[in-house]
């Protein structure tokens, strides 16, 4: 199992808009996708703005090239998603799952 990590940024007054999207638009979409095993949306408060981070479980690199394209490491972000924030990363994280409890 991998796990693809990705990170944005919003401002205070926007809370809850990155997670709204999140859930109306990101999950129907990933729960369509072949290898999709799961996801986590968190968020922190950092000095005046909100930190989003995207934790998605895959099965394997094939799944998420699938989803992301040859570039696996290029994060996959749509207008929609990118009107809601102030920044985000452009390129996301990849961690082997060693463990799981």
């Amino acid at each position: 199992m991998i796990i693809r990590e990705w990170r944005g940024r919003a401002s205070a007054e926007q809370t809850e808009a990155y997670p709204d999207h999140f859930h109306q638009m990101v999950m129907p979409e990933l729960r369509g996708r072949a290898g999709f095993l799961g996801a986590y949306l968190g968020r922190r408060l950092v000095d005046d703005e909100i930190e989003f981070v995207v934790l998605t479980r895959w099965e394997s690199m094939e799944s998420i090239k699938a989803f992301a394209g040859e570039d696996p490491a290029r994060a996959v972000v749509d207008a929609r998603a990118a009107a809601t924030l102030r920044d985000f990363d452009a390129t996301v994280q990849h961690f082997d799952v060693i463990e799981e409890i």
